[in-house]
Protein backbone atom coordinates (compact mmCIF):
# COMPACT_ATOMS: atom_id res chain seq x y z
CA UNK A 1 0.00 0.00 0.00
CA UNK A 2 1.22 3.36 -0.80
CA UNK A 3 1.06 5.35 2.30
CA UNK A 4 2.09 8.79 2.34
CA UNK A 5 2.98 10.93 6.28
CA UNK A 6 2.02 14.79 6.02
CA UNK A 7 3.94 16.03 3.35
CA UNK A 8 4.38 19.69 2.27
CA UNK A 9 1.13 20.16 4.76
CA UNK A 10 -0.52 17.66 2.82
CA UNK A 11 -2.55 14.93 5.10
CA UNK A 12 -2.00 11.74 4.59
CA UNK A 13 -3.11 9.60 1.74
CA UNK A 14 -3.55 5.76 1.96
CA UNK A 15 -3.69 3.95 -1.64
CA UNK A 16 -5.27 0.72 -1.65
CA UNK A 17 -4.01 0.20 -4.81
CA UNK A 18 -0.89 -2.40 -6.28
CA UNK A 19 1.86 -1.68 -8.73
CA UNK A 20 -0.18 -3.68 -10.98
CA UNK A 21 -2.94 -1.11 -11.00
CA UNK A 22 -3.10 1.63 -13.31
CA UNK A 23 -3.54 4.94 -12.20
CA UNK A 24 -3.59 8.27 -14.39
CA UNK A 25 -0.98 10.61 -12.76
CA UNK A 26 -3.95 13.31 -13.34
CA UNK A 27 -5.75 11.25 -10.62
CA UNK A 28 -2.59 11.31 -8.40
CA UNK A 29 -2.59 14.93 -8.59
CA UNK A 30 -5.95 15.49 -8.06
CA UNK A 31 -5.44 13.59 -4.63
CA UNK A 32 -2.78 15.39 -3.55
CA UNK A 33 -4.35 18.61 -4.40
CA UNK A 34 -7.60 17.48 -2.02
CA UNK A 35 -5.20 16.04 0.74
CA UNK A 36 -3.99 19.90 1.10
CA UNK A 37 -7.15 21.13 1.63
CA UNK A 38 -7.47 23.10 4.79
CA UNK A 39 -9.23 20.68 7.55
CA UNK A 40 -8.69 17.41 5.32
CA UNK A 41 -7.14 14.68 7.79
CA UNK A 42 -6.85 11.50 5.44
CA UNK A 43 -7.50 10.26 2.27
CA UNK A 44 -8.16 6.86 1.22
CA UNK A 45 -7.83 5.69 -2.44
CA UNK A 46 -9.04 2.71 -4.43
CA UNK A 47 -7.78 1.08 -7.46
CA UNK A 48 -10.32 2.51 -9.48
CA UNK A 49 -9.29 5.91 -8.82
CA UNK A 50 -9.47 8.22 -11.89
CA UNK A 51 -9.71 12.06 -12.60
CA UNK A 52 -12.87 13.80 -11.78
CA UNK A 53 -14.32 17.39 -12.61
CA UNK A 54 -14.03 18.97 -9.10
CA UNK A 55 -11.43 16.16 -7.69
CA UNK A 56 -10.35 12.76 -7.76
CA UNK A 57 -13.03 9.99 -7.98
CA UNK A 58 -12.71 6.51 -6.34
CA UNK A 59 -11.70 7.99 -2.76
CA UNK A 60 -12.75 8.81 0.95
CA UNK A 61 -11.81 12.07 2.67
CA UNK A 62 -12.27 12.41 6.05
CA UNK A 63 -12.75 16.22 6.93
CA UNK A 64 -13.13 18.75 10.09
CA UNK A 65 -15.20 20.58 7.16
CA UNK A 66 -17.70 20.13 4.81
CA UNK A 67 -16.80 20.49 0.51
CA UNK A 68 -19.68 20.12 -1.26
CA UNK A 69 -17.64 19.60 -4.68
CA UNK A 70 -15.87 16.66 -3.32
CA UNK A 71 -19.26 14.53 -3.81
CA UNK A 72 -20.01 16.39 -6.49
CA UNK A 73 -23.52 17.13 -8.71
CA UNK A 74 -24.70 13.28 -8.55
CA UNK A 75 -25.59 13.31 -4.84
CA UNK A 76 -26.67 9.89 -3.49
CA UNK A 77 -25.11 7.90 -6.91
CA UNK A 78 -25.11 4.38 -6.02
CA UNK A 79 -26.03 0.27 -7.34
CA UNK A 80 -28.74 -1.33 -6.51
CA UNK A 81 -28.72 -4.95 -6.39
CA UNK A 82 -32.74 -6.84 -6.44
CA UNK A 83 -33.32 -10.75 -7.38
CA UNK A 84 -35.85 -11.25 -9.59
CA UNK A 85 -38.23 -14.33 -9.05
CA UNK A 86 -37.87 -15.95 -12.45
CA UNK A 87 -35.00 -17.69 -13.74
CA UNK A 88 -32.52 -16.57 -15.63
CA UNK A 89 -32.91 -19.08 -18.41
CA UNK A 90 -36.79 -18.47 -19.14
CA UNK A 91 -36.13 -14.79 -20.12
CA UNK A 92 -36.56 -13.76 -23.65
CA UNK A 93 -33.62 -11.23 -24.35
CA UNK A 94 -35.16 -9.82 -27.07
CA UNK A 95 -38.14 -9.07 -25.89
CA UNK A 96 -37.16 -7.81 -22.56
CA UNK A 97 -34.90 -5.59 -24.31
CA UNK A 98 -37.64 -4.38 -26.28
CA UNK A 99 -39.75 -3.88 -23.37
CA UNK A 100 -37.40 -2.17 -21.22
CA UNK A 101 -37.31 0.68 -24.09
CA UNK A 102 -40.14 2.34 -21.35
CA UNK A 103 -37.52 3.15 -19.12
CA UNK A 104 -36.55 6.50 -22.17
CA UNK A 105 -39.72 7.55 -21.59
CA UNK A 106 -41.47 9.49 -18.07
CA UNK A 107 -42.60 6.41 -15.05
CA UNK A 108 -46.02 6.57 -15.09
CA UNK A 109 -46.30 5.99 -11.28
CA UNK A 110 -47.73 7.74 -8.12
CA UNK A 111 -44.70 10.03 -7.61
CA UNK A 112 -46.61 11.72 -4.73
CA UNK A 113 -47.87 8.59 -3.36
CA UNK A 114 -43.74 7.03 -3.43
CA UNK A 115 -42.13 10.16 -2.17
CA UNK A 116 -44.74 10.36 1.11
CA UNK A 117 -43.86 6.23 1.44
CA UNK A 118 -40.26 7.22 1.23
CA UNK A 119 -40.28 10.03 3.70
CA UNK A 120 -39.06 12.45 1.33
CA UNK A 121 -40.25 15.38 0.19
CA UNK A 122 -41.83 16.91 -3.37
CA UNK A 123 -39.10 18.85 -5.40
CA UNK A 124 -39.53 20.52 -8.78
CA UNK A 125 -37.46 17.38 -10.30
CA UNK A 126 -39.95 14.38 -9.02
CA UNK A 127 -40.67 14.08 -13.03
CA UNK A 128 -37.51 12.31 -13.18
CA UNK A 129 -38.19 9.44 -10.66
CA UNK A 130 -37.47 6.54 -12.47
CA UNK A 131 -34.91 7.66 -15.26
CA UNK A 132 -31.69 6.36 -15.51
CA UNK A 133 -29.74 9.55 -16.41
CA UNK A 134 -26.97 9.18 -18.97
CA UNK A 135 -22.94 9.05 -18.71
CA UNK A 136 -22.13 5.80 -17.21
CA UNK A 137 -25.72 5.32 -15.97
CA UNK A 138 -27.09 1.90 -16.55
CA UNK A 139 -29.64 -1.04 -15.26
CA UNK A 140 -28.47 -4.30 -16.29
CA UNK A 141 -30.10 -7.37 -15.92
CA UNK A 142 -27.90 -10.39 -14.82
CA UNK A 143 -27.43 -14.01 -13.97
CA UNK A 144 -25.41 -15.45 -11.63
CA UNK A 145 -21.88 -16.75 -12.84
CA UNK A 146 -20.21 -18.31 -9.70
CA UNK A 147 -20.80 -18.45 -6.10
CA UNK A 148 -17.30 -18.24 -4.48
CA UNK A 149 -18.12 -17.88 -0.59
CA UNK A 150 -21.60 -20.51 -0.30
CA UNK A 151 -22.12 -19.58 3.50
CA UNK A 152 -22.51 -15.56 2.85
CA UNK A 153 -24.54 -16.03 -0.16
CA UNK A 154 -26.67 -18.21 1.86
CA UNK A 155 -27.23 -15.59 4.12
CA UNK A 156 -27.95 -13.15 1.20
CA UNK A 157 -30.62 -15.57 0.09
CA UNK A 158 -28.48 -16.15 -3.39
CA UNK A 159 -30.05 -18.23 -5.56
CA UNK A 160 -27.75 -19.28 -8.70
CA UNK A 161 -30.77 -19.85 -10.89
CA UNK A 162 -32.73 -16.73 -10.80
CA UNK A 163 -32.12 -13.48 -12.62
CA UNK A 164 -30.35 -10.20 -11.01
CA UNK A 165 -30.98 -6.49 -11.90
CA UNK A 166 -28.11 -3.68 -11.26
CA UNK A 167 -29.20 0.27 -11.38
CA UNK A 168 -26.25 2.65 -11.37
CA UNK A 169 -28.28 5.76 -10.99
CA UNK A 170 -28.32 8.63 -8.58
CA UNK A 171 -30.33 11.47 -8.40
CA UNK A 172 -30.55 13.21 -11.71
CA UNK A 173 -31.25 17.39 -11.85
CA UNK A 174 -31.89 17.47 -7.88
CA UNK A 175 -28.65 16.80 -7.02
CA UNK A 176 -26.83 18.99 -9.67
CA UNK A 177 -29.18 21.90 -8.25
CA UNK A 178 -28.02 21.24 -4.47
CA UNK A 179 -24.39 21.20 -5.83
CA UNK A 180 -24.86 24.41 -7.62
CA UNK A 181 -26.24 26.64 -5.02
CA UNK A 182 -23.90 25.50 -2.63
CA UNK A 183 -21.14 26.51 -5.10
CA UNK A 184 -22.72 30.05 -5.67
CA UNK A 185 -20.75 31.44 -2.82
CA UNK A 186 -17.66 29.93 -4.53
CA UNK A 187 -15.85 27.33 -3.72
CA UNK A 188 -14.67 27.49 -0.32
CA UNK A 189 -15.44 24.76 2.55
CA UNK A 190 -18.74 24.93 4.65
CA UNK A 191 -18.35 24.65 8.59
CA UNK A 192 -20.05 21.64 9.40
CA UNK A 193 -22.07 23.47 12.22
CA UNK A 194 -22.64 26.63 10.45
CA UNK A 195 -26.35 27.28 9.20
CA UNK A 196 -25.19 26.81 5.24
CA UNK A 197 -23.35 23.78 6.47
CA UNK A 198 -26.77 22.27 7.67
CA UNK A 199 -28.28 23.31 4.88
CA UNK A 200 -26.03 22.03 2.47
CA UNK A 201 -26.77 18.48 4.55
CA UNK A 202 -30.18 19.03 4.37
CA UNK A 203 -30.11 18.81 0.72
CA UNK A 204 -27.68 16.17 0.47
CA UNK A 205 -29.15 13.69 2.52
CA UNK A 206 -33.14 14.45 0.61
CA UNK A 207 -30.76 13.90 -2.48
CA UNK A 208 -29.41 10.90 -1.08
CA UNK A 209 -33.12 9.15 -0.13
CA UNK A 210 -34.21 10.15 -3.80
CA UNK A 211 -31.92 8.71 -5.56
CA UNK A 212 -32.24 5.17 -3.53
CA UNK A 213 -36.29 5.58 -4.60
CA UNK A 214 -34.48 6.20 -7.91
CA UNK A 215 -33.20 2.65 -8.29
CA UNK A 216 -36.15 0.85 -6.36
CA UNK A 217 -38.28 1.96 -9.57
CA UNK A 218 -35.86 1.48 -11.83
CA UNK A 219 -35.84 -2.41 -10.86
CA UNK A 220 -39.79 -2.23 -10.73
CA UNK A 221 -39.85 -0.94 -13.99
CA UNK A 222 -37.55 -3.53 -14.86
CA UNK A 223 -39.34 -6.36 -13.02
CA UNK A 224 -42.78 -5.17 -14.98
CA UNK A 225 -41.02 -5.77 -18.22
CA UNK A 226 -39.62 -8.90 -17.03
CA UNK A 227 -43.01 -10.10 -16.06
CA UNK A 228 -41.66 -10.35 -12.68
CA UNK A 229 -41.27 -9.29 -8.92
CA UNK A 230 -37.91 -8.01 -6.94
CA UNK A 231 -36.39 -8.36 -3.68
CA UNK A 232 -33.70 -5.78 -2.81
CA UNK A 233 -29.96 -7.39 -1.83
CA UNK A 234 -27.96 -4.18 -1.80
CA UNK A 235 -28.35 -0.71 -2.53
CA UNK A 236 -25.57 1.50 -1.64
CA UNK A 237 -24.89 4.88 -2.82
CA UNK A 238 -21.06 6.24 -3.57
CA UNK A 239 -21.42 9.96 -3.60
CA UNK A 240 -22.33 11.44 -0.37
CA UNK A 241 -21.39 12.67 3.32
CA UNK A 242 -21.41 11.28 6.71
CA UNK A 243 -21.10 13.19 9.60
CA UNK A 244 -18.56 11.34 12.17
CA UNK A 245 -16.57 12.54 15.50
CA UNK A 246 -13.27 11.92 16.43
CA UNK A 247 -12.26 10.66 20.16
CA UNK A 248 -12.35 14.46 20.93
CA UNK A 249 -16.05 14.20 19.82
CA UNK A 250 -15.17 16.95 17.13
CA UNK A 251 -17.64 16.97 14.47
CA UNK A 252 -16.41 15.48 10.99
CA UNK A 253 -17.30 14.72 7.83
CA UNK A 254 -16.27 11.84 5.36
CA UNK A 255 -16.70 12.61 2.07
CA UNK A 256 -16.73 9.66 -0.39
CA UNK A 257 -16.50 9.95 -3.80
CA UNK A 258 -17.06 7.03 -6.34
CA UNK A 259 -16.80 4.44 -3.12
CA UNK A 260 -18.90 2.70 -1.48
CA UNK A 261 -19.35 2.17 2.32
CA UNK A 262 -18.10 -1.22 3.60
CA UNK A 263 -20.21 -1.03 6.99
CA UNK A 264 -23.34 -1.91 5.35
CA UNK A 265 -23.26 -5.12 4.05
CA UNK A 266 -22.52 -6.47 1.01
CA UNK A 267 -21.51 -4.26 -1.83
CA UNK A 268 -22.07 -4.84 -5.66
CA UNK A 269 -18.83 -3.72 -7.61
CA UNK A 270 -19.67 -3.94 -11.29
CA UNK A 271 -17.53 -4.15 -14.02
CA UNK A 272 -18.16 -2.73 -17.40
CA UNK A 273 -20.61 -3.42 -20.11
CA UNK A 274 -18.13 -6.77 -21.10
CA UNK A 275 -16.84 -8.07 -18.27
CA UNK A 276 -18.32 -10.03 -15.24
CA UNK A 277 -19.85 -7.89 -12.01
CA UNK A 278 -18.89 -8.49 -8.92
CA UNK A 279 -20.62 -8.95 -5.35
CA UNK A 280 -18.15 -8.88 -2.01
CA UNK A 281 -18.01 -8.93 0.90
CA UNK A 282 -16.27 -5.97 3.14
CA UNK A 283 -14.18 -7.37 5.76
CA UNK A 284 -14.46 -6.74 9.80
CA UNK A 285 -10.87 -6.80 9.90
CA UNK A 286 -10.35 -4.35 7.09
CA UNK A 287 -7.43 -1.72 7.52
CA UNK A 288 -8.78 1.13 9.37
CA UNK A 289 -7.10 3.77 7.72
CA UNK A 290 -9.42 2.85 3.95
CA UNK A 291 -12.22 4.95 5.91
CA UNK A 292 -14.45 2.04 6.05
CA UNK A 293 -14.84 2.00 2.36
CA UNK A 294 -14.97 0.13 -0.92
CA UNK A 295 -13.83 0.74 -5.01
CA UNK A 296 -17.59 1.34 -6.75
CA UNK A 297 -16.45 -0.49 -9.99
CA UNK A 298 -14.06 -0.29 -12.40
CA UNK A 299 -13.59 2.85 -13.21
CA UNK A 300 -12.60 4.63 -16.15
CA UNK A 301 -9.22 3.97 -18.09
CA UNK A 302 -9.54 6.99 -20.92
CA UNK A 303 -11.95 10.07 -20.96
CA UNK A 304 -14.87 9.96 -22.75
CA UNK A 305 -13.60 12.42 -25.78
CA UNK A 306 -10.85 10.16 -26.32
CA UNK A 307 -13.05 7.32 -26.83
CA UNK A 308 -14.23 8.68 -30.16
CA UNK A 309 -11.32 8.35 -31.22
CA UNK A 310 -10.57 5.09 -29.69
CA UNK A 311 -13.41 3.02 -30.96
CA UNK A 312 -15.76 3.36 -34.39
CA UNK A 313 -19.28 3.86 -34.39
CA UNK A 314 -19.58 2.62 -38.30
CA UNK A 315 -22.61 0.14 -38.18
CA UNK A 316 -20.75 -2.61 -38.23
CA UNK A 317 -18.98 -1.62 -35.06
CA UNK A 318 -22.46 -0.56 -33.73
CA UNK A 319 -23.15 -4.61 -34.19
CA UNK A 320 -20.32 -5.64 -31.98
CA UNK A 321 -20.76 -3.20 -29.35
CA UNK A 322 -24.42 -4.31 -29.03
CA UNK A 323 -23.11 -7.66 -27.86
CA UNK A 324 -21.53 -8.33 -24.93
CA UNK A 325 -18.91 -11.35 -24.68
CA UNK A 326 -21.45 -13.60 -22.75
CA UNK A 327 -24.03 -13.69 -25.34
CA UNK A 328 -25.89 -10.60 -24.08
CA UNK A 329 -27.34 -7.88 -25.21
CA UNK A 330 -26.75 -3.80 -25.00
CA UNK A 331 -29.18 -1.09 -25.46
CA UNK A 332 -27.70 2.10 -25.78
CA UNK A 333 -29.29 3.67 -29.63
CA UNK A 334 -27.23 6.80 -29.00
CA UNK A 335 -23.72 6.14 -30.99
CA UNK A 336 -21.49 8.61 -29.36
CA UNK A 337 -22.96 7.16 -25.50
CA UNK A 338 -22.18 3.57 -26.70
CA UNK A 339 -18.23 4.66 -28.14
CA UNK A 340 -17.54 6.34 -24.40
CA UNK A 341 -19.24 3.74 -22.58
CA UNK A 342 -17.35 0.89 -24.74
CA UNK A 343 -15.39 -1.47 -22.62
CA UNK A 344 -12.35 -0.63 -23.31
CA UNK A 345 -12.89 2.81 -21.73
CA UNK A 346 -12.42 1.08 -18.32
CA UNK A 347 -10.22 -0.40 -16.08
CA UNK A 348 -9.84 -4.17 -15.58
CA UNK A 349 -12.40 -5.11 -13.19
CA UNK A 350 -10.58 -8.39 -12.24
CA UNK A 351 -7.50 -6.23 -11.12
CA UNK A 352 -9.23 -4.01 -9.01
CA UNK A 353 -11.34 -6.70 -7.32
CA UNK A 354 -7.45 -8.64 -6.98
CA UNK A 355 -6.13 -5.48 -5.02
CA UNK A 356 -9.16 -5.27 -2.70
CA UNK A 357 -8.43 -8.93 -2.08
CA UNK A 358 -4.70 -8.35 -1.37
CA UNK A 359 -4.97 -5.09 1.01
CA UNK A 360 -7.73 -7.72 2.89
CA UNK A 361 -10.57 -4.54 2.53
CA UNK A 362 -13.09 -7.59 1.11
CA UNK A 363 -14.07 -11.65 -0.38
CA UNK A 364 -15.51 -12.11 -3.26
CA UNK A 365 -19.08 -14.22 -2.70
CA UNK A 366 -20.63 -13.97 -6.13
CA UNK A 367 -19.56 -13.03 -9.81
CA UNK A 368 -22.80 -12.00 -12.12
CA UNK A 369 -22.39 -11.96 -15.93
CA UNK A 370 -24.47 -9.19 -18.20
CA UNK A 371 -27.77 -10.73 -19.95
CA UNK A 372 -28.93 -6.98 -20.86
CA UNK A 373 -27.38 -3.81 -20.10
CA UNK A 374 -29.83 -0.92 -20.83
CA UNK A 375 -28.31 2.76 -21.70
CA UNK A 376 -30.70 4.62 -23.21
CA UNK A 377 -33.37 3.11 -26.23
CA UNK A 378 -32.78 6.55 -28.54
CA UNK A 379 -30.01 9.19 -28.84
CA UNK A 380 -30.20 12.32 -26.99
CA UNK A 381 -30.42 13.82 -30.37
CA UNK A 382 -34.00 11.80 -31.67
CA UNK A 383 -35.28 12.27 -27.67
CA UNK A 384 -34.84 15.98 -28.41
CA UNK A 385 -35.86 16.15 -31.78
CA UNK A 386 -39.39 14.23 -31.16
CA UNK A 387 -39.80 16.65 -27.82
CA UNK A 388 -39.08 19.46 -30.12
CA UNK A 389 -42.18 18.06 -32.51
CA UNK A 390 -44.52 17.29 -29.77
CA UNK A 391 -44.44 20.97 -28.69
CA UNK A 392 -44.95 21.97 -32.05
CA UNK A 393 -48.03 20.04 -32.57
CA UNK A 394 -48.75 21.32 -29.44
CA UNK A 395 -48.18 24.99 -30.45
CA UNK A 396 -50.44 24.14 -33.51
CA UNK A 397 -53.65 23.53 -31.79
Amino acid sequence: MGNSANVDGRAPIHIFASSNSWIEGNATLQLEHVAGLPGVRTVAAMPDLHPGKYGPVGCAILSDRIYPQLVGSDIGCGMGLFELDIAARKLRLDHLAERMHALDRPWDGGVETELADAGIGASIFDAALGSIGGGNHFCEVQAIDEILAPEAAARAGLDRNLAYVLVHSGSRGLGFSILEQALRDGPDALPIGSDRGQAYLAAHDHAVQWARLNRRIIAERTGVAARASLRPISDLAHNMIEQQADATGEALALHRKGVAPADRGLVPVPGSRGTLSYLVEPLAEMPGDALASLAHGAGRKYDRASMHGRVRVKKSDVARLERNPFGGIVVCGDRGLLAEEAPDAYKSIERVIADLVEFGLARVVATFRPLLTFKRAQSSVAVRDARRGKRWKEDRR
